[in-house]
């Protein structure tokens, strides 16, 4: 009969094995117990949940999807993590570092100010911008170069931000000091404020005020906080780091390989705008540029029925007529094409003029006719151009501004009025597409209807030239101006 053995009836050599397999078996089981960190949660799940707040410096609705700073930026993260990017949305800044302790979100990006009671909250990841706290004025009033000369005066800061942080701080340097704090607001409107004397002065970054201050020009700077202050994402403090450190060797990366400073370039690089020189530029570029363009230009007007000097003046405003043109935003080629218009209407190389001056006429034509039908002439012309610029659905919420104020929303002198709301939060935040540079369409028409109107003016002129060249013999050149500049003027008049 077979004894059964135990474990110590065994020879010594095999009762080690044994223990030994019994304690690998035991180690694999317990690390297969343990919990996913969260960086393979988010990867699991697919999805990276970030907090933030709707706004110019941060994220808002372009003509062709979500853009911004942070939201460029969290984008390229969720990319690199293989993973889908979802935004929730929170007005309040308090608030906002609540909910990053939630289970609900992962990180808080919000162009957030690194600040000593912040960092009892949350845990900040890797500084990405470095700014300055402004003291803005209004131009014409005594400037303010310290403290001392803002006691007194009604100074109004964002109620939760780091401002509002900055200054109880000083209150022990300056026990007069006193300011005023609101909720809803973003630093687009302080500006306004400032500008047209509603408040005597506000603190506000700097990168938000160099976005807004060709916008409101008599709002200017008086002073800057010597301290450089820093913008970083959130991190919830309970959890464990592997998000964190995975954020860092993003940030790492889009340091080294220049992607942070084209994001920097995109939203806060120069822009060139229009000035008093640009109706000479303009005229000089319709001898030099356009004869090489208006075949193309005509063809494709033809095609969509279009006036082709409105392709021209588009095209124009888009490019300079530069058939190479690429701007900070990666839109493309002589009418300028994201990626995303170039595809949907057929275009595979946007630097192929004949491509580009089609998919332009063709994307177009589509905003054109999805304007309401009972909309017609100029009104639904311009209304065409300032959804080609700012996107469909921000024209759309203007229009219902423009109603909801007493406005006619057919109508593009009461649309343009109430299209620069969209960049105010107490406006914005109650449309459906949210926030929009809605001042910049405004701009865009207005261009566009100048180059229009001198294009039109340069080909009649071109027709009396040649008239004038028939009647050569019988009449010198005053005399054919005197006839002639009447019906220009006329014409001017028509078409604006």
């Amino acid at each position: 009969m077979r004894n059964k053995t135990t474990l110590q009836g065994l020879p010594a050599f095999r009762r080690a094995f044994n223990a030994a397999v019994l304690i690998c078996v035991a180690s694999a089981l317990s690390v297969a117990s343990q919990a996913p960190t969260e960086l393979e949660r988010i990867k699991a799940a697919g999805t990276l949940q970030i907090v933030s707040r709707n706004g110019p410096t941060t994220y808002y609705e372009g003509s062709n999807g979500l853009v911004g700073f942070e939201y460029t930026l969290a984008k390229a993260f969720a990319d690199q993590l293989g993973v889908d990017l979802a935004i929730r949305d929170e007005e309040d800044l308090s608030t906002l570092l609540d909910v990053v302790a939630t289970p609900a979100v992962d990180i808080g990006a919000a162009g957030l100010t690194v600040t000593p009671q912040r960092s009892e909250k949350v845990e900040f990841g890797p500084a990405y911008l470095d700014i300055t706290h402004q003291i803005i004025y209004r131009a014409g009033e005594k400037r303010p170069r310290s403290f001392d000369d803002v006691i007194g005066g009604d100074l109004l800061v964002i109620a939760n931000s780091a401002h509002a942080e900055h200054l109880r701080r000083l209150k022990n340097d300056y026990p007069a000091l006193s300011w005023r704090e609101q909720p809803d607001l973003e630093m687009l409107d302080l500006v306004e404020m400032v500008h047209s004397g509603a408040i005597d002065y506000a603190m506000v970054d700097s990168n938000a005020y160099s976005i807004n201050r060709s916008l409101y020009p008599r709002a200017r700077v008086g002073f800057e906080l010597e301290e450089t202050q820093q913008l970083a994402w959130a991190f919830p403090r309970q959890r464990d780091d592997s998000l964190l450190r995975a954020a860092e060797a993003f940030f790492q990366r889009v340091k080294t390989d220049g992607t942070l400073a084209d994001i920097r370039e995109r939203y806060y690089g120069h822009v060139n705008e229009i000035n008093s020189g640009g109706a000479l530029l303009f005229a000089k570029r319709i001898e030099s540029r356009l004869p090489k363009w208006e075949g193309k230009l005509k063809t494709a007007a033809a095609q969509f029925d279009l006036d082709w000097h409105l392709l021209a003046a588009i095209s124009y405003q888009e490019s300079h007529w530069n058939a190479r043109a690429k701007s900070p935003t990666g839109v493309r080629g002589l009418m300028m094409l994201t990626q995303t218009t170039a595809r949907e209407m057929g275009v595979s190389n946007r630097l192929d003029p004949t491509q580009s001056v089609y998919g332009g006429a063709k994307y177009f034509r589509k905003i054109y006719d999805r304007i309401p039908a009972d909309i017609q002439g100029s009104d639904r012309l311009w209304l065409a151009l300032a959804a080609y610029n700012v996107g469909f659905g921000h024209l759309e919420d203007a229009r219902v501004l423009t109603e909801r104020f007493g406005g006619d929303p057919d109508k593009w002198v009461d649309v343009r009025e109430h299209l620069p709301k969209l960049a105010k939060r107490k406006y914005y935040r109650s449309t459906r597409h949210g926030y929009a540079r809605g001042w910049e369409p405004v701009t865009y028409v207005q261009h566009i209807r100048q180059f229009y109107t001198i294009l039109a003016w340069n080909e009649k002129l071109e027709q009396r030239r040649l008239a004038a060249a028939l009647e050569a013999k019988r009449k010198d050149e005053g005399d054919f101006q005197k006839v002639n500049m009447p019906y220009i003027r006329n014409l001017s008049m028509s078409l604006l």
